[in-house]
């Protein structure tokens, strides 16, 4: 599976670039024809689960995901959270970590994508898509 990172630096507190980072339904305002739908209740936790549906109508899929691990930054302490995927079209898991430094925070996205019956051989154009994907998402979401 293609490995991509994206870092962004920004002005933001810690605290404020996570939960903009981790605000799952405000991803689809970054992400063209997608909506997404938390499916357990609130707060965000290890368990909560959401689903990103891609698509027009009847044309689409879902994206089922689920927090296996949530650590809330501090003061001194990166965040952390993984999302792995649960469905059976983009296989793999997310990342993001947001670690305080001076004047504000240092965002991380990492991820593991793959989509069901895609070719190994198209990894580097399937890398370079999300990137360019999830960069946008991660300078969207920071800079709302």
């Amino acid at each position: 599976m293609p490995l991509i990172r994206i870092e962004r630096r920004t002005h933001l507190p810690a605290g404020e670039a996570w939960r903009r980072l981790t605000t799952w339904e405000n991803h689809a305002r970054h992400v063209p024809f997608t909506t997404v739908t938390v499916t357990t209740a609130p707060p965000t936790r290890v368990g909560t689960r959401f689903t990103a549906r891609t698509g027009t109508g009847r044309a689409g899929f879902d994206d089922p995901m689920e927090v296996v691990r949530w650590e809330p930054p501090d003061a001194d302490r990166p965040g952390r959270c993984r999302v792995e995927k649960r469905g059976g079209v983009v296989l793999g898991w997310a990342e993001a970590e947001v670690v305080p430094v001076e004047g504000g925070a240092l965002a991380v996205w990492r991820e593991e994508v793959r989509v069901r019956g895609v070719p190994r051989l198209l990894d580097r154009p399937t890398a370079w898509a999300a990137r360019l994907l999830f960069g946008r998402v991660v300078t969207g979401l920071l800079k709302e």
